[in-house]
Parts: C-alpha cells; sequence; structure tokens
C-alpha cells in the first residue's frame, strides 16, 4: 500500500470511516508488535522461556512495593498449575534467577524472590532500551502525559473485558 489512508482504510477495525482512528490503533499495534520483539531478543539473551521472564518481572515489581511473593501469586498470575509453577521456580532456582525462603506467615509455604543475579542481568539487558523510553517521555507535558496515561489504561480496559 502507498499511502497512510489507504493502509488504514483496509484495516479491519470497525470505525474505519475516520482514518484518524484506524491510525491510532495501527500505531497501537505496531508498537504491541515491536515489544512482542524485544521480549523475544531479551527471552535469547538471557536464554529464558515467556514465562520465566513474567516471574522475574512481577519479582521485581512485588520487591520495588516491598509486597512478599508466594507460589500461590505467581500461579494465578501466570494462569498455571502448581506442578508447572514448581517446575518453572526449579529451572529458574538452578539458574541462579531466584531464591526460595521459608514463609513466616505459613510454616507449609515459601516465599519467592529475584536474585540479585537476576536483578542485575535484567538491568544490564533492558537499561539501554529503558532509557530510550525515558528520553520519549521526558519532553512530554503532564498534559500529555495524563492523555496517554488515561488512554493506555481505557485500552487495557478494553481488551481485559471479556465479551460473552
Amino acid at each position: 500500500m502507498t499511502g497512510e489512508k489507504e493502509e488504514h482504510s483496509a484495516y479491519w477495525y470497525a470505525d474505519t470511516d475516520d482514518a484518524s482512528n484506524a491510525a491510532v490503533l495501527q500505531a497501537l499495534r505496531s508498537y504491541r508488535a515491536a515489544e512482542t520483539a524485544m521480549r523475544r531478543r531479551t527471552q535469547q539473551s538471557m536464554e529464558m522461556g515467556e514465562n520465566e521472564l513474567l516471574v522475574l518481572r512481577f519479582l521485581a515489581r512485588a520487591n520495588a512495593r516491598g509486597e512478599d511473593v508466594t507460589p500461590a501469586h505467581l500461579a494465578r498470575y501466570l494462569g498455571i498449575t502448581s506442578a508447572s509453577t514448581t517446575a518453572l521456580f526449579d529451572r529458574l532456582a538452578k539458574s541462579g534467577h531466584i531464591t526460595r525462603t521459608p514463609n513466616p506467615g505459613d510454616r507449609r509455604s515459601v516465599l519467592i524472590a529475584a536474585s540479585p543475579k537476576a536483578e542485575d542481568e535484567i538491568r544490564d539487558t533492558l537499561a539501554a532500551m529503558h532509557g530510550r523510553m525515558i528520553d520519549v517521555v521526558r519532553p512530554m507535558t503532564s498534559a500529555d502525559r495524563a492523555s496517554v496515561i488515561g488512554f493506555l489504561r481505557a485500552m487495557q480496559e478494553a481488551v481485559d473485558e471479556i465479551d460473552r
């Protein structure tokens, strides 16, 4: 396709009578594709699967909030069985990316945390990209940031809603 209008008019979004609406959705789709490709590259460079990286990101966020994480938390987050969760943790513990410690609040449970090795590896792998992303956000006005945040939250709600 040669022009922007042609590119977007052929897209399947319901509201194609306004090319600017389709252009926004296409830009979001292009960003998501780029982010997916980046995640694949990160998985390859860290020699991990998608769930392993999801666990490490979840643990990093929980650590930043001062929250403890149990295997049950991660199983619910990933939508996998407890047996799959155990196998996943075994792989991450063997590679030195997580630690397991007894849960002081429940003797039958353990707490899972990202190891310093995992935090260093993630930082080393993603620092340059995060810097480029911050460079994009830094010059935005507060109103621009609020608009983008509102848009992305609304899009998240739109895709999280289950059609019945």
